[in-house]
């Protein structure tokens, strides 16, 4: 197969996950609300999911192509991908600035409208909140106030965010498909897919899923429509065929970089996870019976199990 019909591939690949991140929406079509013990869970798979396939996926691809050396190119990569979370951190703490003052304006106008309004407001920035606290509740927030209002000014700065955040799972789906081709892959659509690259397409996909019903979380107390959740949950996951398509092209064309594209990608979900996944959830289930640690560590089990079949396929 030519470069052309690999990048077409790998771009469907990154897309699938994208679209996986709206099906997070999916269950507000028949009910209203998840309680604190789901949202914690669903992190936590999602957290186990994403821990599992950069510890068994990435990291142990980068040491075999490390061949007995120090892996330099994947401690590397793995350094470079937490220095781009801090980046973006950086960056939606900057965007914030403007976003807090905007609505703690709006909150204080409310409140002197209506007592009473007051108090559902309240109540509904509550249920908001609900998905925990951190960059990704941020992240979420203002996505889900921007699909609300329509602000396209707003939706255009918040996918630049997302872009940083995002994007090293794009990565990782695309520098596993780095040996699409070679022999001893599996056949799909008459091309040789690389069994890491269906074992990172499938995780990530998985872990998107509760990504998508985070987001969506804020936009149904929002009343915003369905439909515009699940779109709003797939747009911003939208960086991840554009990141899959230009890691698969640059390892192709300077392959001895592999390893440190396997290390970025590794380093910068696992850094996610440990910085916004893993406090997110806690923050969340600090009023649940034993804090929802109990929960987050079935959601953590429930995806690091989730993961053991593909690692043995």
């Amino acid at each position: 197969m030519g470069l052309l019909e690999n990048l077409v591939l790998v771009f469907v690949a990154g897309l699938v996950t994208a679209l996986a991140t709206g099906l997070g929406a999916i269950p507000f079509f028949v009910v209203d609300d998840f309680s604190d013990r789901w949202n914690v869970a669903l992190w936590g798979v999602a957290s186990g999911i994403m821990v599992s396939a950069s510890l068994f996926g990435l990291v142990n691809e980068g040491l075999a192509y490390a061949a007995g050396g120090f892996p330099t190119l994947m401690v590397g990569g793995l350094l470079t991908g937490v220095v781009l979370v801090e980046v973006a951190d950086w960056a939606l703490d900057a965007i914030d600035i403007e976003g807090d003052d905007e609505s703690s304006e709006s909150a204080h106008h409310s409140e002197g409208s209506d007592d009473h309004a007051g108090e559902d407001h309240t109540h509904e920035t509550e249920e908001v909140h609900a998905d925990g606290g951190g960059h990704s509740h941020d992240e979420h927030a203002m996505e889900a106030e921007a699909f609300a209002e329509g602000d396209l000014k707003k939706l255009v700065l918040i996918l630049g965010i997302l872009t940083v955040h995002s994007f090293p799972e794009g990565v990782a789906v695309g520098v596993s498909f780095a040996e699409l081709g070679l022999e001893g892959g599996i056949p799909v659509l008459g091309f040789s897919v690389p069994l890491l690259a269906v074992f990172m397409t499938v995780a990530i996909s998985i872990h998107n899923i509760p990504e998508g019903t985070a987001i969506a979380i804020p936009m149904r107390a929002m009343d915003v429509s369905k439909w515009r959740m699940v779109g709003a949950a797939v747009f911003s996951s939208l960086p991840q065929p554009i990141g899959a398509v230009i890691a698969f092209a640059f390892v192709r064309w300077a392959k001895e970089f592999l390893p440190f594209g396997f290390g970025f990608a590794a380093g910068a979900m696992i850094y996610l996870v440990a910085t916004e996944f893993i406090p997110e959830a806690l923050e969340t289930g600090e009023h649940l019976p034993g804090e929802g640690h109990r929960e987050l560590v079935v959601g953590l089990s429930l995806g690091v199990a989730a993961m053991v079949p593909l690692m043995y396929v």
